[in-house]
C-alpha cells in the first residue's frame, strides 16, 4: 500500500484488544547508529530477550506502536523533577486532536507529576525512586530488510525530541498494536517516507482517551488506559 493511502488511525476507539498490551523492558543500548545519521529518526535499542519477553519469539516482524517509559538520570535535561510539588493532584484531561506537538522540546513548565497509582493519587516519589516519564512511541521488531541485518533487533523511536542521549537508561514498553509488516525498499527516501507515516499512525492512533494512560504522558495528557505498569517502582 502506498504511503499516502495508508490509514492514519488503527483499531477501535474503545482501546487495545488481546493480545495487547505486550510488555518489554530493559536498558537502552547502542544500536546500528543509522537512526539519526541516515534517517533523521533517532532510535533507542533494547535487547531482544525472549526470556524476559516470551511473546517476542513468535511476534511478527514489523512495526508496532504504544508507550515507552524512561527513567532518565537526574542530569538529563528532559527529566521532569516532581519533588517540588508534593501535594499536587492531576485531573484527567485529553486533547481531541492528535499529538501534533509530540516532537516539540519539553515545555518550560513541566506538566503535573507522574505517579505510580491512579490519576488522582497524591503520592510523592522519594529521592531514591526512579521518575518514570511516559512517551508515545513507534518501534520496529525484526531484521530491517533494507539494511539486511543478520540479528533481530528492537528499535524504538520515542515521539519526542530530546536534548541529550539516554543510553543506559531503564526503559519499559507497553506495545498496544501492530502497524505493518517489515518490508524492503527501493531507496532510502522510500524508507524514510514510510517511517514518517508510521510515526503519524502512532500519534493519531494513541491520541484517543482509551489509548492514553491514566498516569499521564510527559506532555501532560491523561486518559483512560491503565498504564500503571509503566511507572511502578519495583
Amino acid at each position: 500500500m502506498a504511503a499516502d493511502d495508508r490509514p492514519r488511525i488503527l483499531y477501535a476507539d474503545s482501546g487495545p484488544e488481546p493480545p495487547y498490551p505486550l510488555r518489554m523492558e530493559g536498558t537502552v543500548i547502542s544500536g546500528f547508529g543509522r537512526g539519526s545519521k541516515e534517517l533523521g529518526i533517532p532510535t533507542a535499542n533494547l535487547p531482544v530477550d525472549s526470556v524476559a519477553a516470551p511473546w517476542i519469539a513468535s511476534a511478527k516482524s514489523g512495526v508496532y506502536f504504544g508507550y515507552a517509559a524512561l527513567a532518565l538520570p537526574s542530569s538529563h535535561p528532559d527529566r521532569q523533577d516532581t519533588s517540588d510539588a508534593p501535594n499536587q493532584t492531576r485531573e484527567p484531561r485529553h486533547r481531541s486532536n492528535p499529538r501534533a506537538a509530540a516532537d516539540a522540546p519539553p515545555a518550560s513548565h513541566p506538566p503535573p507529576p507522574t505517579t505510580t497509582s491512579s490519576a488522582n493519587s497524591t503520592a510523592t516519589p522519594t529521592a531514591s525512586q526512579k521518575r518514570w516519564q511516559i512517551y508515545p512511541m513507534v518501534m520496529s521488531i525484526g531484521y530491517n530488510p533494507f539494511y539486511k541485518n543478520s540479528v533481530r533487533s528492537a528499535e524504538v523511536h520515542v515521539l519526542r525530541e530530546f536534548g541529550a542521549d539516554f543510553y543506559d537508561a531503564p526503559m519499559r514498553l507497553l506495545i498496544l498494536g501492530f502497524v505493518r509488516e517489515e518490508r524492503d525498499y527501493a531507496s532510502l527516501e522510500a524508507l524514510i517516507t514510510d517511517i514518517n507515516v508510521d510515526c503519524e499512525v502512532a500519534r493519531q492512533s494513541l491520541a484517543r482517551p482509551a489509548w492514553t494512560p491514566r498516569e499521564g504522558t510527559a506532555d501532560g495528557v491523561t486518559g483512560e488506559f491503565d498504564g500503571s505498569w509503566l511507572v511502578r517502582e519495583s
